[in-house]
């Protein structure tokens, strides 16, 4: 006599945002990956230098963050891994990142290995910028206005002043 067992069906995966410890997340990257849990810490490569030499050094693009793809079943071994704060929530719960986000960030990391985030929240009115792509390439100039994630700039250029509509993405700080 044949025996039919239930089928289980497949846990579907999501992309989920994990809250690190500061610091923790090339670290919290490794010790999932060894648990078997497919995460992903996007990282940017940057030259710093040190009394004594220069060196290109990787550096986290999102300060205390990395993403994970799991199922159901697979959140509590996130949880339980050393360096893991929690999982970042919206509207109650865990917020989920589609595939395609996750390809972007990938793609751009690609194409421009030196990539950097910029907090709008640390860009002010007045505070001078360097644009790091584009057509105005390393131009600098002064923030106008904040319109949502695109900052207007006044650019000096050739004794006259342009003014451009510039995202938040491609710009950095001038210390």
């Amino acid at each position: 006599m044949e025996q039919h067992y239930p089928v289980l069906p497949k846990m579907k995966r999501r992309w989920l945002v994990v809250y690190t410890r500061p610091r923790w997340e090339k670290k919290v990257d490794g010790l999932l990956k060894e648990r078997g849990i497919e995460s992903y810490c996007p990282v940017t490569t940057m030259e710093r230098q040190w009394a004594d030499r220069k060196k290109m050094v990787e550096f986290p693009l999102f300060n205390g963050y990395l993403f994970v793809n799991v199922n159901l079943k697979e959140e509590l071994t996130v949880r339980e891994t050393l360096g893991v704060l929690n999982f970042i929530y919206y509207q109650g719960k865990p917020a989920e990142v589609r595939e395609s986000v996750i390809n972007d960030i990938k793609h751009y990391l690609n194409v421009c290995p030196d990539l950097e985030t910029v907090s709008i929240q640390s860009i002010s009115v007045g505070q001078r910028l360097k644009i790091k792509d584009g057509m105005f390439l390393d131009h600098e100039g002064e923030v106008l206005q904040i319109q949502g994630k695109n900052i207007v700039m006044v650019l000096e250029h050739l004794d006259c002043a342009l003014v451009t509509k510039v995202p938040v993405h491609n710009v950095a700080l001038i210390n």
